[in-house]
């Protein structure tokens, strides 16, 4: 099998599961694959926006400290192997393709045993699995995909934190911000350590709370006072939170809460469970963090952004960065969205500083 092929062999799987509630057939494909998700000790992120963002500044951190760190994050945006990390390394193509022969081995056993198939995100976390437990990862950084509570990451046994970024209106896990946030929150655990989002609604942080005190766990939440934003470079992202004076690898005013959820996440694994973090690594972890596509600046004369935002939450995220970089020409926007997305909402967050904007559903 060619890693080509691997890969349209996993985007052939079902998108969607018809049968098995809850976890059980991702831990039926775990189970048949010999349970590698035992294997690791986990830093899981659930939320709406930002995770991505988080799981990278997380896992350089990591890394920076001499953790041999694995990275899952979804989706990808240029190459499928983006969704497979170790220390900032994506996964060889013949790993890729031997792994994925691995998990649609288990995969026809248990249609054998008159099982329900996976779907497409399980078979890709169960690979990110059985890759990072041969490597021998001290840590693992877990983005979820849609949900939290239910999703395909949860199967995991050994995990030290659960942190939850914005919650935000995007998908199907409910019409209201506390539905949303009770199914991102179902991360939580006994024996985790809560990290939060500095600025959560209001609304979700009932859920939130609910789940840290049924898992008799404390949340741990950023201080926004002691959060400063310090003047650079047009598009130069510098912060300081709590005596921690760090240049951001990645761009935009909202990165900053990403960033002060990041180490606080490093000061947890530290205090709690003994990881040597020193703040040597923190600072460069953070400065060494990429992601593409999130305000990512492709070229600056003229100037080229690229950002992967996909709700009105985001995109007044980027329309904040735009505001305090104090643009003076105006830009051409270039918006490519699903139909069922509330696109007018997105448009009218950036549009004061586009002199156009057009706006295209893919096919």
């Amino acid at each position: 099998m060619t890693t080509q092929q691997a890969i349209e062999a996993l985007h052939a799987l079902p998108r969607m599961g018809q049968g098995a509630s809850g976890l059980a057939r991702m831990q039926n494909l775990c189970d048949h694959l010999g349970n590698p998700e035992k294997e690791l000790q986990c830093i899981h992120i659930a939320g709406t926006n930002g995770k991505g963002s988080l799981a990278a500044m997380t896992s350089s951190i990591l890394t920076a400290a001499g953790y041999k760190t694995g990275l899952t994050i979804s989706p990808y945006v240029v190459d499928f192997r983006e969704r497979f990390q170790i220390d900032g390394e994506m996964i060889p193509p013949r790993t890729l393709a031997n792994l994925t022969e691995k998990v649609l081995d288990a995969i026809d056993a248990i249609e054998a045993e008159g099982g329900e198939k996976p779907v497409e995100f399980e078979a890709v976390t169960a690979l990110a699995f059985l890759w990072f437990a041969r490597e021998k990862c001290d840590l693992v950084v877990l983005e979820t995909g849609l949900g939290g509570r239910c999703d395909a990451t949860n199967v995991v046994p050994h995990k030290l934190v659960a942190a939850i970024t914005k919650i935000g209106y995007d998908h199907i896990l409910g019409d209201t911000l506390d539905k949303i946030a009770a199914e991102k929150a179902g991360i939580i655990k006994e024996g985790t350590v809560v990290v939060n989002y500095p600025d959560q609604p209001a609304e979700a942080m009932g859920p939130i709370l609910t789940a840290a005190a049924e898992a008799h766990t404390s949340i741990i939440t950023p201080d926004k006072d002691d959060l400063t934003l310090l003047r650079g470079k047009r598009l130069e992202n510098r912060i300081d939170y709590g005596g921690y004076r760090a240049a951001l690898g990645l761009p935009g005013t909202h990165q900053a809460n990403h960033a002060a959820m990041a180490v606080e996440i490093a000061l947890a694994l530290w205090r709690e469970f003994g990881y040597d973090i020193s703040d040597d690594a923190i600072l460069q972890g953070l400065a060494d963090a990429r992601m593409p596509a999130r305000i990512e600046v492709l070229r600056r004369h003229p100037l080229l952004l690229l950002d992967g935002c996909h709700n009105p939450d985001g995109a007044k995220m980027l329309a904040a960065t735009l505001t305090r970089a104090d643009f003076e020409e105006n830009l051409v926007g270039v918006l490519g969205v699903l139909a069922d997305k509330d696109y007018p909402a997105m448009v009218r967050a950036v549009a004061p500083w586009a002199r156009s904007f057009s706006v295209y559903a893919p096919k």
